[in-house]
């Protein structure tokens, strides 16, 4: 593993420089490792009422040639969340938790897309490799995105014991 120093310039550099470079992954397929073992993502945004944070299940696609990440979530059509969605017509720009970066979260209307994105959902969260949805069943959710703009990844390997 390639380690950096705390002046060297990082991914996340291009924006805030990482204050331990040695721990920043680069790596896709070390990336897309961390996010398949996560199921919940601290989603974080501003809105008119300030700024909140809320926890959520989520299916993703990960492309790693590109380095490209796309969140699935579903919910209730109302809400606060929602009002935020629309309030920004549908490009509200969000931030995640454990893989952290921006991105931008809107509602997905086209029924193929939703039931894709219902699928990842239950894949990550119940193992459910092939799950299928009616379009009734896709229609009594709101299934929305985030589609990262950036990210950076970052490990901290658990310390060694040392005994004497």
């Amino acid at each position: 593993m390639v380690t950096r120093r705390n002046d060297e310039r990082t991914v996340a550099g291009r924006h805030r420089m990482m204050r331990r470079a040695d721990r920043e992954v680069t790596e896709p397929q070390q990336i897309d490792a961390i996010i398949a073992t996560c199921k919940i993502v601290s989603l974080a945004y501003t809105d008119a009422e300030g700024i909140t944070i809320v926890p959520l299940n989520f299916g993703y696609v990960f492309d790693a040639e590109s380095n490209h990440l796309t969140l699935y979530f579903h919910g209730s059509a109302t809400g606060r969340k929602m009002d935020a969605v629309k309030a920004a017509n549908n490009a509200l720009p969000m931030a995640f938790k454990s893989i952290v970066g921006n991105g931008t979260a809107s509602i997905i209307d086209d029924l193929d897309e939703a039931r894709q994105g219902l699928a990842l959902l239950m894949k990550q969260q119940a193992g459910m490799e092939h799950a299928e949805f009616t379009d009734q069943q896709v229609r009594a959710v709101t299934v929305w995105k985030v589609e990262a703009d950036y990210l950076t990844a970052k490990v901290r390997e658990k310390p060694q014991l040392h005994t004497h």
